[in-house]
């Protein structure tokens, strides 16, 4: 990553990566909180934020996400040329493992949930599509890790196709698998996985998920751009 950095730009990054499902709407003195910005910095990025519609306000004080940044977001998946062929690939992998299948791609220090399609089961791993999650755990941030060139704990072990099978990565109950996937011309458009409970997600099935996955990615390399 580039040293150089805008402090008040990420403050504002920092804002709204504080929001999420389980938070849409924050008090100043909770986005304070999550954010460890002092409530006079949040208040005047915020006011800035607001004027761009980035966050809104309401009645009570509290703050939401702004129409900008769904704006935003649907520029984003319009752009990503793949919702329309990562779908289907996310709903046969749920048909054949059973398990919960996502396509994630990177964003800063962040991996981004862009494409889930839950399992039928009704104990099961499930995530929003547009949660954010950390990259030092889980399977599928090793895989954007080992692309980016950055170190990985040396014990995983990855395939030729640079898969990795994860019993008890991020979550100690969730397993996983994970894999790249390439565009035609090599460019990495993110990293297709499986997960599921580690009692029923075991070794066996995971071999076998693990095989499907990287099928399913090898398919999507040779598909024509749209």
């Amino acid at each position: 990553m580039t040293n150089t950095r805008i402090e008040s730009v990420e403050k504002a990054m920092s804002i709204l990566s504080a929001f999420s499902g389980q938070r849409r709407r924050m008090s100043l003195a909770e986005l304070a909180e999550e954010t460890g910005l002092h409530k006079s910095t949040v208040l005047r990025q915020a006011n800035s934020m607001q004027l761009y519609g980035f966050l809104t306000r309401d009645a009570d004080g509290r703050y939401g996400i702004g129409a900008s940044v769904w704006r935003l977001g649907l520029l984003f998946r319009q752009d990503y040329q793949n919702g329309a062929t990562i779908r289907p690939v996310l709903r046969d992998l749920v048909e054949k493992t059973g398990e919960t299948a996502s396509f994630y791609v990177r964003a800063g220090e962040d991996r981004v949930c862009l494409y889930r399609e839950n399992s039928p089961n009704l104990i099961r791993y499930h995530l929003e599509e547009g949660m954010r999650l950390p990259m030092d755990r889980g399977s599928v941030a090793m895989v954007l890790r080992r692309c980016a060139g950055e170190p990985v704990p040396h014990a995983l072990e990855f395939t030729p196709a640079g898969s990795v099978n994860l019993a008890g990565g991020r979550n100690p109950n969730i397993s996983s698998v994970a894999t790249p996937v390439f565009s035609s011309d090599g460019q990495l458009m993110g990293v297709l996985a499986v997960s599921g409970l580690s009692t029923r997600f075991d070794e066996t099935r995971r071999a076998a998920a693990l095989k499907l996955v990287e099928a399913h990615a090898e398919a999507l390399r040779d598909q024509p751009a749209p």
